[in-house]
């Protein structure tokens, strides 16, 4: 086996018939695949930079063959047909080359068989505003977005338009049209991709990520204009959303933001997997905020805990708070009660709950 070199197209392929979310591939370490979670390093020998240059080679776009190896950071997106895509991350630690596939299945799946709650589907039926889709890197947020997205591309005659750093799933025209749109190779940015978007006649805009505040300002003003607007951003709750959103704005500007943001966001999604008790697989956790006019005057006023009071309080427009989504999952024996715990970020709050403590409704949602 040492003799051989090694093949990344033939090893993407046994990595996602064991069903592997990520890929990872570094000079000098045995190459590691990431299932349910966990990082599992595989039983061959350590890899050589010319195997990590060599994948990094056969894996890149033309675009980006000729200038790879004087790029430090890169993302790009490769196929394999007939099998899967794959969303790649080319990066250096010292000085040698690292390599993060991650796994992008062909199929689509439905809202509820990513058992995802049945509140989010009131956000596909809206005509305008912003919704966020918020967790960590690997939370799944691109997989619920890509259902979501199909989920109105199924029901809706819409035009839609994606904007992505890199395309990950492919969608086939149904009832809607469907513009996906890269950056660097479509358009040169997400806050020019969302200006120009304006123009092409869009119902729905999907923004792959919210990184600075030019893409935030572009989003709230496409939202402020009547049309439908998804992103995805890297916070744990809802009110880490605002809160980051807000803060990417002088304090001069802050007021004026806040007050823009609570009329237009409708809504967030923020997820965790959460590994299942039968040790095979992972489901997603969900808190769901609505966006009430009780909830904008809170945002308003930068009232923010006022908002997880609300929650939790009430099942009202099915909101849900991480916490009860946990509870529910330990109810039905989804979850074992320590994966519980480590996914949440009120652990008391939990305890009390697990314990009979809580009170609360929309518990059994």
């Amino acid at each position: 086996m040492g003799e051989k070199i090694f093949n990344i197209v033939d090893f993407l392929k046994q990595a996602v018939s064991i069903g592997a979310s990520d890929v990872h591939i570094h000079v000098g370490e045995h190459p590691s695949v990431r299932r349910d979670g966990r990082i599992i390093k595989i039983d061959m020998p350590p890899l050589t930079d010319n195997d990590v240059f060599n994948a990094c080679m056969e894996l890149a776009p033309l675009h980006l063959k000729d200038n790879i190896s004087s790029m430090l950071d890169v993302d790009f997106a490769y196929e394999i047909k007939g099998i899967a895509r794959f969303r790649v991350n080319v990066s250096r630690q010292l000085a040698k080359y690292a390599v993060v596939i991650r796994t992008i299945p062909y199929a689509i799946k439905k809202l509820p068989e990513l058992y995802l709650p049945d509140a989010i589907n009131q956000f596909t039926e809206m005509d305008n505003g912003l919704v966020l889709v918020t967790g960590p890197t690997g939370s799944g947020k691109s997989t619920t977005m890509a259902s979501i997205l199909d989920h109105i591309n199924s029901n809706y005659q819409k035009h839609i338009i994606t904007i992505e750093d890199p395309v990950e799933f492919i969608f086939n025209n149904k009832k809607s049209i469907i513009s996906q749109r890269q950056l660097l190779v479509d358009t040169p940015s997400y806050s020019d991709g969302i200006k120009y978007a304006l123009r092409q006649d869009p119902d729905v805009i999907f923004i792959g990520e919210i990184r600075d505040r030019d893409t935030i300002s572009n989003a709230l003003k496409a939202a402020e204009t009547g049309h439908l607007v998804f992103a995805t951003i890297h916070t744990n709750n809802a009110i880490q959303t605002v809160n980051r959103i807000i803060n990417m704005y002088t304090p001069a500007d802050r007021p004026f933001v806040r007050n823009q943001l609570a009329e237009i966001l409708r809504g967030t999604v923020s997820q965790k997997l959460v590994p299942l008790a039968s040790g095979n697989g992972r489901r997603p956790a969900c808190e769901i905020l609505v966006v009430t006019s009780t909830i904008k005057d809170f945002i308003e006023k930068n009232e923010m805990e006022q908002i997880y009071d609300l929650v939790k309080k009430g099942s009202f427009n099915n909101m849900l708070t991480l916490n009860m989504s946990l509870y529910s999952m330990l109810q039905r024996g989804d979850i074992t009660e320590d994966a519980a715990l480590l996914a949440s970020s009120n652990k008391n709050e939990l305890k009390q709950m697990i314990r009979g403590v809580f009170y609360g409704t929309g518990m059994d949602k």
